[in-house]
């Protein structure tokens, strides 16, 4: 049963937000300012990317740290828990190459009741 505050539900939530896993994967290398980012994932806007490494700040998955230089430089990277995701989006990643045929076959050939 996935209750409220069951386990399975919160990494289920943690990923099914698109742009958490892209923004996480983006990190993998190493820290990356915001600009980088945006250049480096395409097609996410300033605010949805600052919305997004806020979110994954609060869950403890990236970390943001703040240059005392100007102007200000502000760089973000994954945490030791960001990390261990990366393995599952990998897999996730693998499985969406395999079968992407397969899904959008079965979405081509979908008509409503």
């Amino acid at each position: 049963m996935f209750i409220a505050d069951c386990q399975a539900r919160l990494a289920f939530d943690l990923l099914a937000n698109t742009w958490n896993a892209v923004v996480i994967w983006a990190l993998r290398h190493g820290p990356r300012r915001p600009g980088r980012l945006r250049e480096e994932i395409g097609g996410i806007s300033t605010k949805v990317l600052t919305e997004t490494l806020r979110r994954l700040e609060f869950n403890g998955l990236v970390s943001r740290h703040v240059y005392a230089e100007t102007p200000p430089r502000v760089e973000y990277e994954l945490t030791g828990l960001g990390r261990t995701l990366l393995g599952p989006i990998e897999a996730f990643g693998a499985w969406a190459f395999d079968h992407a045929d397969e899904v959008m076959a079965a979405q081509g050939r979908w008509k409503p009741e």
